[in-house]
């Protein structure tokens, strides 16, 4: 699995599997009013996500919160980034209400980072875990975090609204950290989900392969985000949303990330989804169900 980097004229092209299938039908459709009636982004659209249609049309999505504007430009991420506008004081109650009629069984909520914010946007983290809760009381609650920039108690506030699943994402290998995510901190990322694990929270985190990283850097960064205390673990191929986003320098095969999920698997995660399409939301409540955290019956 050695991936070395290649000079550009020499990129791989993009394999048969990756073949991306559309949404469409009736579902997908409520879904997609239900979050442009409401105005609300979710990461499957800013962040051009290869399941969106799938998701869609089964009635899931991921929500993202605090706008669509981020403060940083990660080099792998489509997310816009810029000056984002105020926090919208009314958004977790339109999206406990979205929740709702949708009647999902379990919400995915993300955000854009915000470096503006005094707390990183934590205030409105909590809220709308709250308000989720609140309209939502059978509903389980996954949250995709931001590393709040070490703002000290921007984890806390958020972690006492009492998600089910906290997760971080480590993203790359330490090597490629710096040139992949923008102001993120490998370490300090493996600190954030230290804090969760220790806080007693069901801790996630995903890596996303294809920009370089080699063999044993893959499995050293497996090695470390299990030592930081992370249960549900995703891995999936890097694609390349825009042209002016990293170029993808290798692409592995299904075989590849099943070895790969087999390896996870053995050295201690409680559950692991790798593919190439898998991204950190994709199934998330595969995870509750395989842990009897819920029963299949009830996350349908």
């Amino acid at each position: 699995m050695n991936s070395e980097n290649v000079p550009r004229g020499e990129l791989p092209r993009k394999p048969a599997w990756l073949k991306i299938r559309l949404g469409g039908g009736q579902t997908y459709s409520g879904v997609s009013q239900t979050i442009q009636g409401y105005g609300l982004h979710t990461i499957c659209s800013s962040g051009r996500c290869p399941n969106q249609g799938e998701c869609w049309a089964s009635g899931t999505a991921s929500f993202m919160i605090l706008g669509n504007v981020c403060t940083r430009q990660c080099r792998f991420c489509a997310t816009a980034s810029g000056h984002p506008l105020p926090p919208d004081t009314k958004e977790p109650l339109r999206l406990a209400t979205s929740i709702r009629l949708m009647g999902l069984r379990h919400a995915v909520i993300t955000s854009v980072d915000r470096d503006d914010l005094p707390d990183g946007g934590a205030a409105i983290w909590a809220e709308t875990i709250a308000k989720v809760r609140e309209l939502n009381p059978t509903t389980t609650i996954e949250v995709l975090l931001p590393d709040f920039m070490g703002k000290p108690t921007a984890l806390t506030r958020v972690l006492a609204a009492a998600p089910d699943v906290a997760a971080h994402n480590v993203e790359t290998v330490e090597r490629l950290t710096p040139a992949v995510r923008s102001r993120a901190k490998y370490r300090y990322s493996l600190g954030v989900l230290a804090r969760i694990s220790q806080s007693g929270y069901r801790t996630k985190s995903g890596l996303m392969l294809g920009l370089g990283e080699r063999e044993v850097e893959i499995e050293q960064t497996l090695r470390d985000m299990l030592s930081a205390g992370v249960q549900y673990l995703t891995i999936g191929q890097y694609l390349q949303p825009r042209r002016e986003n990293l170029p993808v320098l290798r692409y592995y095969t299904p075989e590849e990330f099943d070895a790969l999920g087999q390896l996870a698997r053995s050295l201690g995660f409680a559950y692991v989804e790798s593919g190439p399409l898998v991204r950190s939301s994709f199934h998330a409540e595969r995870a509750l169900e395989a842990c009897g955290v819920v029963s299949k019956t009830e996350a349908e």
